[in-house]
């Protein structure tokens, strides 16, 4: 669902598939159903004048008494099938044939005998008595039937919205299918001016051919005054308006929530956003400064008339501002590559690459604290399936890390080895180490832990957003001793014997 100048749009059923769902609601017409009454119709056409031909012919072994009975039986039958209707036509159409046939004078309508009459009369009313209870049996048969699949409807309907799925849809859909409709619309009014005559009204949710105005549904249901449910398809009798009206206060409900998870879900995204801009004005501050002051400082000192600098202090002061220079440049790279990998506007050029040529390579980046690290990588080590920039920026950035938290006379080590299809680089140190609870939150940008300077997230967290580029993976893991070690895993290079299978 997608929510843009007001507009909102949902899954609607198609035309095609309206209320032939599970949930359509039963109609209730009364007592039993318009086919089963013309069953019962049929029924007594057929099987009076049967049994009045079979009676006829045993009219001197049967008395009336008999007779109404066997009648009786009939008509029972026939309000069983067809409800009120057809049995009372049947008890009424029963008595006067019995009355024909079977009293006397014969073949008239009228009775000599005071007694038979009292029988037609009591076989009538126990006929229509019989008929009226089947029928208002059969009339809560179909309301009970109704209220259940009533309640398994709301009860399907709440499921769904307790189990995750998307409310607002949830109750459109169901509403679409349960009502056999065309198109379900959420209307909602929108002020345009002072005078309500310039009120419009806008589509909240809609589906094939929606309703514009409340006046062109088929069905609407006032919700509050400025939002109304729009029905299209056919007009609702007024037993489905009950259910109708509580599906929707349940859209009211659902379209209120899914505005307000809208503007928490921006809400959260301008606070994040906050962050990120305080977070980086931090750093900026901090690590920026630093190596500005210490390059601002040497090249101020070399250009000082008053001093005078030996061949010895002007190499050192060189040094300074070179090395500060570099920490800088290597500052600035890792936030514009931050910036970068979170666009999605890295471009990642994958080949052959061998390790054991690309981390002294890598470490020369950092000047002399670089040199420091002890590099343990086999010459027969599988070469890996990575961008040599991006992965010499990696190794750059961990091992700095790892140089900045290792104590002086432990200096970091790095070391390689292949497992299955994958090469593993691991860049050990013996500094103060990570909580396991922090080993995630030393990859978010700007993030603090302890001591350390708010800059190692960005390193560290594009070191990881690198590697995940390349298909490779950056996980943390404690250092048996102390320390942390940072294990990159990359896919190994297909080998030759390999790319000839493949063409093969």
């Amino acid at each position: 669902m997608t929510r843009a100048s007001g507009q909102i749009d949902v899954h609607i059923v198609p035309h095609d598939q309206a209320g032939k769902g599970y949930y359509r609601l039963p109609e209730l017409a009364g007592g039993l159903t318009p086919r089963r009454r013309i069953a019962g119709a049929i029924l007594a056409a057929v099987a009076l004048p049967a049994l009045t031909i079979g009676l006829s012919r045993l009219r001197g072994d049967l008395d009336l008494a008999s007779c109404l009975l066997l009648y009786l039986t009939v008509v029972v039958g026939i309000a069983v099938v067809g409800g009120l209707y057809p049995s009372v036509f049947a008890a009424i159409s029963a008595s006067l044939l019995a009355g024909w046939v079977f009293t006397e004078p014969l073949h008239t309508l009228y009775m000599s005998n005071p007694a038979n009459v009292l029988a037609i009369i009591v076989f009538v009313l126990v006929a229509a008595t019989v008929s009226v209870i089947v029928d208002i049996a059969a009339r809560r048969t179909r309301e009970a039937a109704r209220a259940k699949a009533e309640a398994h409807t709301l009860a399907t309907l709440s499921g769904s919205l307790v189990a995750g799925q998307d409310a607002l849809s949830a109750v459109l859909d169901r509403i679409s299918e349960t009502f056999g409709m065309v198109s379900v619309t959420l209307l909602e009014r929108r002020t345009m001016g002072v005078t309500r005559a310039t009120d419009t009204w806008t589509v909240g949710v809609s589906g094939p051919d929606p309703c514009l105005l409340p006046e062109d549904a088929d069905t609407a249901v006032p919700i509050r005054p400025d939002l109304h449910l729009a029905l299209r398809g056919r007009v609702l009798p007024g037993a489905d308006r009950g259910v109708l009206t509580a599906f929707a206060a349940q859209a009211a409900v659902a379209l209120d929530r899914h505005r307000l998870a809208v503007q928490a879900a921006q809400a959260a995204e301008l606070a994040e956003a906050d962050r990120a801009r305080t977070a980086l004005l931090s750093a900026v501050s901090h690590e920026l400064r630093s190596p500005l002051a210490s390059a601002k400082t040497a090249v101020s000192s070399l250009r000082a008339s008053d001093v005078f600098w030996t061949r010895h202090d002007q190499t050192e002061l060189l040094a300074t501002a070179d090395e500060s220079l570099d920490r800088l440049t290597r500052l600035v790279e890792n936030l514009l590559d931050m910036s970068r990998l979170q666009a999605g506007a890295l471009h990642v050029s994958t080949q052959p690459v061998v390790l054991g040529e690309l981390v002294p390579l890598a470490l020369d980046q950092l000047g002399p604290a670089g040199h420091s690290v002890d590099i343990r990588i086999s010459q027969t080590l599988p070469e890996v399936s990575a961008d040599p920039h991006l992965l010499e920026r990696i190794i750059a950035n961990l091992a700095a890390n790892a140089i900045r938290h290792a104590p002086a006379d432990q200096p970091p080590v790095i070391t390689a080895s292949a497992l299955g299809n994958r090469v593993e680089l691991r860049v050990i140190d013996r500094g103060p180490g990570i909580p396991e609870t922090d080993h995630e939150r030393v990859f978010a940008p700007f993030q603090r832990l302890g001591d350390r300077d708010n800059i190692t997230g960005v390193g560290l967290g594009l070191s990881r957003g690198l590697s995940e580029a390349m298909e490779g993976k950056l996980a943390p893991e404690e250092t048996p001793g102390g320390g942390v070690t940072m294990v990159l895993s990359l896919p190994a290079a297909p080998t030759d014997a390999g790319v000839a299978e493949v063409e093969a």
